[in-house]
């Protein structure tokens, strides 16, 4: 039996970080693991692969550490780990508000990206709660935007993440969120807003379009107001991407310092000075394991 076939071998975490799976499929000409790697992600470098190797952050299925050299073996899988060698830190800290044996919920800051992705690894909330908790396992059951702060569930076993994630999926779980934004006296509240939203351009923003059936729905509640500025409750029946974000925009009260509507704005990476004025301030649903009401508030609030 090849060394490589052995698949009980689980991949520890390193400093928060989860491995990678990576099947090595028969049809290729490759000659070594190595240049099966550069091939299959042209986007990363083959230096950061060859440093990937020398830090022993390539794994076999069975367990032991491949070098640069080691022959390509079809039909088996590695893992491997991705770390920076440059991030930005964001000086905002999570709060772990609740936990029991299934479910982690977290209060997340803004700037705090959900899990890795593109510049971000450490410093993503993710890692961190791994770091923290030492749960390998654990997965966020639904997400925010890097600028969205509030309250965001985790599960904590495989077994049970199917089912927390069946909630969203049949809209039973009731999210209240809070936004600040212009204050405009010809519009009335409570309303509630329906309508279709798809991709954008770019490509990482939405935009309305009024020929199609509508595909979202927010409920909008006017909470208080000075003269300039109103903090909103909106309550999103759907969860489309940006849809509260695109929703206030189409209304002509985009929330305070949003980045991308109605003017996309790409701040400096370390510009930490102007948090987008959205929060996840509330979630509440009934627990499909233990069968009872479950409501989890943010500590954060955001101020006229």
């Amino acid at each position: 039996m090849n060394k490589f076939s052995n698949t009980d071998f689980t991949p520890p975490l390193i400093d928060g970080v989860s491995a990678s799976k990576v099947f090595l499929p028969p049809d290729t000409s490759a000659n070594t693991i190595f240049d099966y790697l550069c091939h299959h992600f042209p986007h990363i470098q083959p230096q950061e692969w060859q440093q990937r190797f020398s830090d022993g952050l390539i794994y076999a299925a069975d367990g032991s550490k491949l070098g640069i050299e080691h022959i390509y073996t079809p039909n088996t899988h590695i893992f491997y780990y991705r770390f920076l060698a440059h991030e930005i830190h964001v000086p905002f800290e999570h709060e772990i508000l609740f936990e029991n044996e299934d479910l982690l919920v977290v209060d997340k800051p803004h700037f705090l990206t959900m899990t890795p992705t593109g510049q971000y690894v450490q410093e993503t909330l993710l890692v961190r709660l791994k770091k923290q908790t030492g749960y390998a396992e654990l997965t966020p059951i639904h997400r925010l935007d890097r600028e969205t702060a509030g309250v965001v569930l985790f599960c904590k076993t495989p077994a049970t993440r199917g089912i927390y994630q069946q909630l969203f999926a049949e809209r039973k779980v009731e999210k209240t969120y809070h936004a600040i934004a212009a204050h405009r006296p010809e519009l009335n509240f409570p309303q509630t807003l329906q309508l279709h939203l798809e991709k954008g351009t770019p490509f990482y923003t939405m935009q309305v379009n009024p020929d199609k059936p509508q595909n979202t729905q927010t409920s909008i509640e006017l909470l208080q107001h000075n003269q300039y500025f109103a903090k909103y409750c909106l309550k999103p029946k759907t969860g489309k991407q940006h849809q509260l974000r695109v929703h206030l925009n189409y209304l002509g009260i985009p929330i305070l310092n949003d980045p991308f509507y109605p003017v996309i704005a790409h701040k400096a990476e370390h510009d930490f000075s102007h948090p987008l004025q959205l929060l996840a301030k509330e979630i509440y649903f009934i627990d499909p394991v233990l069968q009872q009401e479950m409501s989890f508030s943010s500590r954060f609030e955001l101020t006229l």
